[in-house]
C-alpha cells in the first residue's frame, strides 16, 4: 500500500510538471496534495512498519513528539488544499469568465503558502490535547483501524480518485510512461 502511494502520487507530480497543457490551477492544487499525501505517508508508516516487523509498540518521547508534529502537518495540509481545490471549483463554475484572472498563479502560490502557515499555528492549538490525552479512554482496536484508513487508504487513493478519471491527466500519463520506456 505504501508502495502504490508513493508511487500513485510521484506520477502524479510527474505528469502534471512534464506537460504544460495541464500547468492551470486545478492540477497545481492537485501536484501539491499529491506532494503532500507522499509525506503524509512518510510521516507514520515506516515506524508502523518497523512496529509490526519487530513485534515493539516502542517509540521515543522524541520520536512520538516528531511524528506527531509533522502527522497534523500534513493531515491538515491536506485539508488545507482540499479546500483550496473546492474553491477553485467554485470559481471555475460560478465565475467562468472570470476564473483565470481570479485563480492567477500568484493567487495559487499565496493559498498555497497561507494553507501551511495557518496549519502550523493551528497544530499547537489543537492536536496536543488529543495526542497527549489518556490512553485508558481509548479502544486499542479501532483506534488502530482508524489511524491505518486515514494514514495509509486515503493517501493511496487520491490520485485515482482525483485524478485518474480525468482525461487531461490519462493522456499525460500515457505520454509521460510511453515517453519513460521509449527512453530505457
Amino acid at each position: 500500500m505504501l508502495l502504490i502511494t508513493v508511487l500513485g502520487n510521484l506520477l502524479m507530480i510527474l505528469a502534471t510538471i512534464s506537460y504544460s497543457h495541464l500547468h492551470s490551477p486545478m492540477y497545481f492544487f492537485l501536484s501539491n496534495l499529491s506532494f503532500v499525501d507522499i509525506c503524509f505517508v512518510s510521516t507514520t508508516v515506516p515506524k508502523m512498519l518497523v512496529n509490526v516487523q519487530t513485534q515493539s509498540k516502542v517509540i521515543s518521547y522524541t520520536g512520538c513528539i516528531t511524528q506527531m508534529y509533522f502527522f497534523t502537518l500534513f493531515a491538515g495540509l491536506d485539508i488545507f488544499t482540499l479546500t483550496m481545490m473546492a474553491y477553485d471549483r467554485f470559481v471555475a463554475i460560478c465565475h467562468p469568465l472570470q476564473c483565470t484572472v481570479i485563480m492567477n498563479p500568484r493567487l495559487c502560490g499565496l493559498l498555497v503558502l497561507v494553507s501551511w502557515i495557518l496549519i502550523v499555528s493551528l497544530f499547537y492549538c489543537t492536536s496536543l490535547g488529543v495526542y497527549l490525552s489518556s490512553a485508558a479512554t481509548h479502544n486499542s482496536h479501532s483506534s488502530a483501524t482508524a489511524s491505518v484508513m486515514y494514514t495509509v487508504v486515503t493517501p493511496m487513493l487520491n490520485p485515482f480518485i482525483y485524478s485518474l478519471r480525468n482525461n487531461d491527466i490519462k493522456r499525460a500519463l500515457r505520454r509521460f510512461l510511453v515517453r519513460g520506456i521509449s527512453k530505457a
